[in-house]
């Protein structure tokens, strides 16, 4: 399969303030979070993109703009957008602060149950903010991955690398599927802003490469992508260990 660069968008002026943006309009990057566009743009200038597939809300679509700007000009690079990697649809939360919601009993089970919960209704707002459950927003935004994955291995290949611009909650839920870890338990993952994490899934399983990196050091895939080009992926692990990022599993 493809290898999919998962990428959060980077702060804004809602997550400096500790408030919960969700599906709000209108919400940019803050002068901080176009900063790190930027440096997460230029780690990946080395690594030859084939989409960069975004969230629909501004703060994507701002982060996602910056990591086509800094490809090279010979690269042509696909952009979409994908509702299905948008926010979780936070209902009646929309756009509250998290010290108020921290009060609210719901808090609880966010953090220790996430399964269980489903967002409260919006009855305020005019049109009213969509809700969801905790876990129809992993379910969506996984099967968005997957057919984005195979999506771009068969118009580019084994080794293809995309980037999905997207959101906190989100690429936890992803990445605790792709980690074989109860929804329950996904809060144990930590997503900063501006920061990759990369999964490869292969027929057998997928292999977590990298979670949470907000470094400075460019993103290297080219080992990787070689060998899928030449010999495939078998899903196997190298038992041991492996040798580093010159011998990635296959």
């Amino acid at each position: 399969m493809a290898i999919c660069l998962l990428l959060r968008h980077g702060r804004t002026r809602s997550n400096a303030e500790g408030r919960l943006a969700g599906w709000s309009p209108g919400i940019g990057l803050d002068e901080h979070g176009a900063t790190q566009a930027r440096t997460v743009a230029g780690r990946l200038t080395g690594t030859e993109l084939a989409a960069v597939v975004a969230s629909p809300l501004q703060r994507c679509q701002e982060t996602a703009a910056a990591v086509l700007a800094a490809q090279p000009a010979d690269r042509d690079v696909a952009r979409h957008t994908e509702e299905d990697l948008g926010e979780a649809r936070y209902g009646a939360w929309t756009g509250r602060p998290l010290s108020e919601l921290a009060e609210e009993p719901l808090w609880r089970d966010v953090q220790d149950r996430p399964s269980s919960v489903t967002f409260p209704t919006d009855t305020l707002t005019d049109p009213p903010f969509a809700h969801e459950s905790m876990r129809r927003m992993q379910e969506r935004a996984v099967a968005a991955v997957r057919a984005w994955d195979a999506r771009v291995e068969a118009e580019h290949g084994p080794g293809g690398v995309w980037v999905a611009v997207s959101h906190g909650d989100v690429i936890k839920a992803i990445l605790a599927d792709a980690l074989a870890t109860p929804l329950d338990d996904f809060q144990r993952i930590v997503v900063d802003p501006a920061s990759l994490s990369i999964v490869h899934r292969t027929s057998a399983r997928p292999f977590v490469l990298r979670t949470n990196d907000t470094g400075s050091d460019p993103v290297d895939l080219q080992g990787l992508v070689t060998r899928l080009r030449s010999e495939g992926a078998s899903g196997d692990a190298t038992v041991g260990g492996g040798g580093g990022a010159d011998a990635p599993p296959t």
